[in-house]
C-alpha cells in the first residue's frame, strides 16, 4: 500500500483481516497504523478502535435489548462517526456517536424501516 494516499479509512474486522492477509488482529492493527494515519475499525459487540499514527483507542458497543437487523449498522456507524468528527469532538466521542448510531438502527428491521 503507498503511503499518504488515503487519509480515513472505514473498515470492520474481517474487511481489516483480509486486506493485510491476517488472521491476527493487533497485528493487523499494527500494519493498518504504519500505513494510514487515520482509521476506523468496527468490532461488532465489541465496539471499535480508532487507529491514528499516535494510538488505538477502543471505543465500546452501546448495548442493544435485541439485536434485530444488522441491515445498515456499518452506515450509521461511519455517518454517527462523522458527524462527530466535523463538529470537532474528540475521536473517541465520535466512535461513541457512531456506536450510538449503529446501535440504534440493528434494533429495528431493515435498517430501521418499519414492516410493511
Amino acid at each position: 500500500m503507498r503511503k499518504n494516499t488515503i487519509d480515513l479509512i472505514f473498515a470492520n474486522e474481517a474487511e481489516l483481516l483480509s486486506l493485510y492477509q491476517s488472521s491476527d488482529v493487533d497485528a493487523a492493527l499494527t500494519q493498518l497504523r504504519n500505513d494510514i494515519g487515520f482509521a476506523v475499525v468496527t468490532r461488532s459487540e465489541k465496539g471499535c478502535v480508532v487507529v491514528t499514527k499516535d494510538k488505538v483507542t477502543a471505543v465500546p458497543a452501546f448495548p442493544i435489548d435485541k439485536l434485530v437487523d444488522t441491515t445498515g449498522a456499518g452506515d450509521l456507524f461511519a455517518a454517527g462517526f462523522l458527524f462527530g468528527l466535523v463538529r470537532g469532538t474528540s475521536h473517541e466521542d465520535a466512535g461513541r456517536l457512531g456506536a450510538l448510531a449503529a446501535a440504534e438502527v440493528i434494533q429495528h428491521v431493515g435498517g430501521g424501516r418499519r414492516p410493511r
